[in-house]
């Protein structure tokens, strides 16, 4: 869903890290290994300047042949999956608040991706946007 595809480049003694998709996310490692590392938590800080904007996610582009792709951590995905379906359907978060009985402050950490929220919460506020959550091992 959301694998985006990565650029590699070396730079004198590291790899330089960047996302066509998404311009904010850029970072680097020592190795390939170690910069594709670092690029998840890139992306989701890239990813977090958007919900924090209320502007909708970039489309993951289709890589190129050969090309790296990187994804969020699994809960991330899922926050970004509801806050995905509430700007499609127009829903703001005071409107998500109240239809989940919920205070804006539990609302703010569900959207924030540094957060370590609770899956049966997220699965909550999808349900509430006529969603499921799905898992799966691949």
């Amino acid at each position: 869903m959301l694998d985006y595809p990565v650029i590699l480049t070396p730079d004198g003694d590291t790899v330089l890290v960047t996302f066509p998709d998404v311009p904010e996310a850029i970072t680097f490692g020592v190795d390939e290994d170690e910069a594709l590392l670092q690029a998840i938590d890139a992306l989701e800080t890239g990813l977090s300047f958007y919900v924090d904007s209320r502007k909708p996610l970039p489309t993951p582009s289709k890589p190129a042949r050969g090309q790296k792709t990187v994804s969020p951590s699994p809960l991330e995905c899922a926050k970004l999956g509801v806050y995905q379906t509430m700007m499609e359907q127009g829903v703001k978060k005071s409107e998500l608040a109240r239809r989940l009985g919920w205070h804006m402050p539990q609302v703010d950490r569900l959207f924030d991706l540094h957060h370590a929220s609770k899956l049966d919460q997220i699965e909550q506020a999808a349900n509430m946007l006529g969603k499921h959550l799905v898992l799966s091992l691949k």
